[in-house]
């Protein structure tokens, strides 16, 4: 009665876990068959979101499915990741964000989420740089003046930043703060225009913003660009130098951004998902269109993805000790 029991239970096992191997490649292969959501944890018009919403469509163009932009700002883009952290793991929810989300966890002492333990790294989108820009009635011309313009001044200038408190332009500015002596009060605002808004206003003095948010207005004078934060020269600022070469030793500052889903994602579904957006990043018409933006296209598998975002997690630990950084 036994053996009995064992051959017919046994079969019918075998067959169905062989049926479920079979479907987990097709599974993986016709991915997605429905909208997808893309959570950007930073407002609309800002350098993220942007480039997110141009990653989105191309997507939509690949996949033949709606990516749909889900903007979720706020705690410097914690509240978005948190959004994904705790979303269902079928891939059907995904995170656009930025180095803000390895910043945020030694920034902040208590979050929602664990971003090792609850997100799942699938690729780097791009990376680009940030730009600092001064409202022209400051009588400033480059960055030397405006270390010595600020520290004759100390407390009174401020930098805004888009994506709040922790986020990448935050603390590119706290480290332009910690490398060139001076003590420029942060302003955090949950994007990008809020803070160019308030620059063009006169509110603010200075704006430490990604590329794309700012270019538009650079190119119409309304602002003046002194530096950008890369190691080398923006194609899309030629004539705009860089930290070091204006006079800040060791400032460097490369702001990626890039795709996460929730840990436990199938991996195969992982990796279809960075499989198709590299293959757009890798096309010439969509390089030179973020390009355009000052940004550069990257595309990397997940497990190299991974290992540069627990890389980013411990470099900018050490900025955040040393500018003193604690946001909660």
């Amino acid at each position: 009665m036994k053996s009995t029991m064992l051959r017919s239970w046994f079969p019918f096992s075998l067959s169905t876990f062989v049926f479920l191997l079979a479907c987990a490649p097709a599974v993986a292969q016709n991915y997605p068959v429905r909208p997808v959501r893309m959570v950007i944890p930073i407002g609309p018009g800002s350098s993220m979101d942007i480039t997110g919403r141009v990653v989105a469509q191309r997507m939509n163009e690949t996949w033949q499915q709606p990516v749909v932009a889900d903007n979720r700002p706020g705690a410097g883009g914690n509240i978005g990741a948190d959004v994904v952290a705790k979303a269902q793991p079928d891939g059907y929810t995904v995170l656009f964000c930025s180095s803000s989300l390895a910043i945020s966890q030694s920034a902040y002492r208590k979050l929602p989420y664990s971003a090792l333990r609850d997100l799942q790294p699938v690729t780097q989108i791009s990376s680009r740089g940030n730009v600092l820009v001064v409202h022209p009635s400051l009588p400033v011309g480059s960055v030397k003046e405006l270390i010595a313009y600020a520290r004759s001044r100390p407390g009174q200038l401020s930098f805004g930043s888009g994506g709040g408190n922790g986020s990448s332009d935050h603390m590119v500015g706290e480290l332009f703060n910690l490398l060139a002596g001076v003590n420029i009060t942060h302003v955090p605002y949950k994007s990008g225009p809020q803070a160019m808004t308030d620059l063009l206003n006169g509110q603010l003095q200075t704006y430490f913003g990604g590329i794309p948010v700012n270019l538009p207005m650079i190119k119409s004078g309304k602002v003046k660009p002194l530096a950008v934060s890369l190691g080398k020269r923006s194609p899309a600022l030629p004539d705009v130098p860089t930290m070091i070469e204006a006079g800040v030793p060791g400032y460097e500052v490369n702001v990626w951004y890039g795709l996460f889903a929730p840990r436990g994602t199938p991996r195969r579904v992982v990796e279809k998902i960075a499989a198709d957006v590299g293959g757009q990043l890798r096309s010439p018409d969509f390089q030179a269109r973020l390009g355009a933006l000052g940004v550069d296209a990257a595309g990397t598998h997940p497990s190299e993805f991974e290992t540069l975002f627990k890389e980013e997690i411990a470099k900018w630990a050490k900025v955040v000790k040393a500018a003193n950084v604690r946001l909660d």
